[in-house]
């Protein structure tokens, strides 16, 4: 694969001012993304030159061509633009870096204006290092769920307002399933069916991706996700959270002894694949009001020895983290082995999956079961446009995708956000016994849309 393009990330944001009133949206009815009538198109042509009119439905193209992917699910606004042949032309992330050290976390309305702010030129800046305009552009790409719905919303409207002006074809993205098909741009040679984990802050998910759009949910978070046990870790300890909770933890557990302090391995007792870190959390939180460590002293001006106790704490909740990530895998990959045998390799993506220790244990997992690891490399593993758009032009080829809004949508239209969107149905086997902390389902899962799709046009 040729990758010739730069990767920036920008670190541009002005100080956000005091959050502002929600716009007021009408009740109306929309169709979503990827509905099951006119949005499911067979037919296939050879890239435009030019706009079309209004009146034609794009058709995708039979081999090369070009997507713009926008990126605004949670905390980092992305963009990039990538060619069907796997070529990355750009790749471009303003990071919110200053405000989730100030807020201790991601708060929604102030990442909401955050991308507001930024948004036209990070999607400018991914276009100008592409050396491609709008009109070179096939379709393009953006999240729609699952994740925060402010910020969700700010990349879908300039997604639709590009897209609409540009007479383009509009894709919605699953944020999961990009972070899982962002594998396939990387390593050729990943064929469905797969195995994925995919690890980030808001999400613990192990998956059986059989086919495009296909996916069994072998197990899912309970509560909180390992990243957000990471964050919360990093803050309690004083860490620097500029560059998140994982690096931070990572770095100060090389120091530590991961066997000095006991915390119990999450969920023992449940023979499932779901995963919860609630408790460890609170096991974690426990430890460090014993041994009366101030989160307001910086890690950088700590004593040797209140250094050399977070620097334990850090590296022995790590361990118990990861532990719980294998032996869930483990039950796992018995379980997809069960039903597609065929499977050779497990793909490991999402925020966390950057972390070389969650790496190097998983590598012996996977090598015990016969499996080959598969990791994007860590600017691919965070929020990216590169995985949005790589997942629109997988679906772009089979014909999923929307016809171009229209170019004077009003401001009050209601967009399909789907903050809450299961990727696949769960596997029966893995239904947890233990008390679920999850919401309710707003959306279908992607998996189930997509097969209704298919058979109302058989």
């Amino acid at each position: 694969m040729a990758v010739s393009a730069t990767f920036s990330r920008l670190n541009l944001l002005p100080r956000p001012s005091l959050p502002y009133p929600l716009s007021t949206f009408r009740v109306l009815k929309f169709r979503p993304m990827w509905a099951p009538l006119t949005s499911f198109s067979a037919h296939f042509s050879t890239p435009k030159s030019s706009p079309i009119p209004n009146t034609q439905i794009p058709r995708a193209p039979d081999d090369d061509f070009i997507v713009l992917g926008i990126e605004t699910s949670c905390d980092d606004t992305a963009a990039a633009v990538v060619r069907s042949s796997g070529e990355i032309l750009s790749q471009v992330v303003s990071s919110q870096a200053d405000l989730l050290a100030r807020y201790g976390g991601v708060a929604p309305k102030m990442a909401e204006e955050a991308h507001s702010q930024v948004i036209d030129q990070v999607v400018q800046e991914a276009l100008d290092k592409a050396n491609v305009s709008e009109t070179d552009v096939s379709a393009v790409a953006v999240t729609i769920g699952p994740g925060l719905s402010l910020c969700l919303r700010v990349g879908v409207r300039k997604a639709r307002k590009t897209a609409g002006r540009f007479n383009l074809p509009i894709i919605g993205v699953h944020h999961m399933e990009a972070h899982a098909l962002v594998a396939r741009l990387m390593e050729k040679k990943l064929q469905f069916p797969f195995m994925a984990l995919l690890i980030s802050g808001g999400h613990n998910l192990l998956i059986l991706a059989q086919d495009l759009g296909q996916y069994i949910q072998l197990g899912t978070t309970i509560d909180d996700a390992i990243g957000e046990a990471y964050d919360k870790t990093a803050k309690w300890l004083g860490l620097d959270l500029r560059r998140s909770g994982g690096p931070a933890i990572e770095e100060l557990a090389r120091e530590g002894d991961a066997k000095s302090i006991k915390f119990s391995i999450p969920m023992k007792q449940h023979k499932d694949c779901n995963f919860s870190y609630a408790g460890l959390k609170t096991q974690v939180r426990l430890a460090i009001e014993s041994r009366n460590i101030n989160a307001e002293i910086p890690i950088s001006c700590a004593s040797d020895q209140d250094r050399s106790s977070r620097a334990d704490i850090a590296a022995s909740f790590q361990r118990v983290a990861v532990l719980h990530l294998e032996e869930r895998c483990e039950r796992a990959i018995e379980w997809a082995l069960n039903i597609e045998p065929s499977i050779k390799h497990l793909v490991v993506s999402g925020g966390v999956a950057s972390n070389q220790y969650v790496r190097a244990r998983l590598d012996q997992v996977v090598k015990k079961n016969s499996l080959q690891l598969v990791c994007p490399p860590p600017s691919l593993c965070t929020d990216n446009g590169v995985m949005v758009a790589w997942t629109g032009i997988e679906h772009f080829r089979v014909g999923r995708f929307d016809p171009p809004p229209p170019a004077d949508e009003p401001e009050d239209f209601v967009y399909d956000l789907r903050p809450r969107w299961p990727l696949g149905e769960e596997f029966a086997e893995g239904r947890s016994e233990a008390r679920s902390l999850r919401k309710a389902r707003i959306h279908p899962s992607l998996t189930s849309i997509i097969q209704a799709s298919l058979q109302q046009q058989r």
